[in-house]
Order: structure tokens, then C-alpha cells, then sequence
């Protein structure tokens, strides 16, 4: 994860996008802070400015209460999204003890294959203290509403759109089929072998 742009850019770049939200409860009555991996520049961030930021807006709002994330992996490309094992450490180090402490769950939306294989291999290296014990996959978004008020948080309507597509194509989910074309009556079609963290960027 490479700084490309101004410190102060790279702040205004993450408020615009929207990356982080915290906005509604779980049906525990959790915060629910909101992350969309698609949205997430990991090219023109610095780890530092990222860190500084949740430092000053995302954790003074979370409280000392007991809160929840999903993050949303939906259209998450390996090339555009995904920060580097490094970085990813950075990050998780630099959580306070107490936020840590509150985080009752992670719901994985859309996670796919290639996500399930890299946290398999790393994520107990990465996150120690818990935090992979607290990782829970959400392959539909039905799943999901089993745990959080659905009309409390907001979710990008390409993310509806994937989902739509993979009840149409539950194979997608492993890798087994490709998810180009988007034609529901198309005969499957192999998969080419694909990058980590890659698939397809809906917009």
C-alpha cells in the first residue's frame, strides 16, 4: 500500500468514498460498523494516514460499547483493493486493546474462494488475539439479515446484484465457474486460474 497523493487527499479520499460507516445494530444491539472492501483505494493510501484516520473517527465513535463489522467483499480486485499482508498487520496492530475487546463479530460478506484460502493460510498469523475466532462468512445476503436489521445499513446495489447472480450461479462461490458473462441461462464456463482476492468489479 503505497501513498500517491497529499496526506490531507488521502483523508478526504476516504471520507468521500465512504469506506467506513458505522450506522445501525445488529439484532443484539450492536453498533454495526460498515466496511466496503471495493471501495478501499489500497494504491494511493499510506498505511499511517489510514491508521490516523480511524484513529480520529472511527474508534471515538464507537465507543466503549460492544459493536460488530461487516465487511463487504463483494468486487474486491487483489490489483485495486487489497492493502498487503504487511499493511494488514499495520492496521490490526494499531487497533486499541479496547476496540478489540468490543468487537463481537465479523460478518465476511461474499467472501469466495480465494478470500477462504488466504485467511485460512494467514488469518490466524495476522489476527491474533481473537479476532479469527470472531469471523463469520456470509455467502447471501439473506444470511446476513439473520444477524443485522436489514433497514439499519446500507449496502451498494452492485453488492445486490452479485448476490442475485449467485443464486443464479451458486458455483461462483468456489471458484468452480466463471462469473463472465452475466447470462443466467449460459452454460457454465471453466474459470481461468485468478489472482488473490480477485474477482469480479461490479459497477
Amino acid at each position: 500500500m503505497s501513498s500517491q497523493i497529499s496526506e490531507s487527499d488521502q483523508e478526504q479520499l476516504i471520507q468521500k468514498l465512504d469506506i467506513f460507516k458505522i450506522k445501525g445494530k445488529d439484532k443484539r444491539g450492536h453498533k454495526i460498523l460498515r466496511i466496503i472492501g471495493k471501495f478501499f483505494p489500497a494504491r494511493l493510501l499510506s498505511v499511517d494516514v489510514l491508521n490516523k484516520y480511524l484513529e480520529e473517527h472511527i474508534f471515538p465513535r464507537l465507543g466503549k460499547k460492544r459493536f460488530s463489522v461487516v465487511y463487504v467483499h463483494t468486487g474486491v480486485q487483489r490489483s485495486e483493493n487489497f492493502p498487503g499482508i504487511s499493511a494488514l498487520r499495520s492496521i490490526y496492530d494499531a487497533i486499541p486493546t479496547n476496540i478489540k475487546d468490543n468487537l463481537q463479530a465479523v460478518y465476511f460478506v461474499h467472501p469466495g474462494l480465494q478470500a477462504r484460502l488466504f485467511l485460512a493460510t494467514f488469518g490466524r498469523l495476522l489476527f491474533s488475539g481473537g479476532l479469527y475466532g470472531k469471523l463469520r462468512y456470509v455467502n447471501r445476503l439473506d444470511y446476513l439479515w439473520e444477524q443485522v436489521r436489514r433497514n439499519e445499513i446500507e449496502i451498494p446495489e452492485f453488492v445486490h446484484d452479485h448476490d442475485e447472480d449467485l443464486e443464479y450461479r451458486p458455483m461462483m462461490d468456489y471458484g468452480l465457474e466463471s462469473d463472465h458473462p452475466r447470462v443466467y441461462g449460459a452454460p457454465a464456463v471453466e474459470s481461468s486460474p485468478v489472482s488473490l482476492y480477485s474477482m469480479r468489479c461490479i459497477s
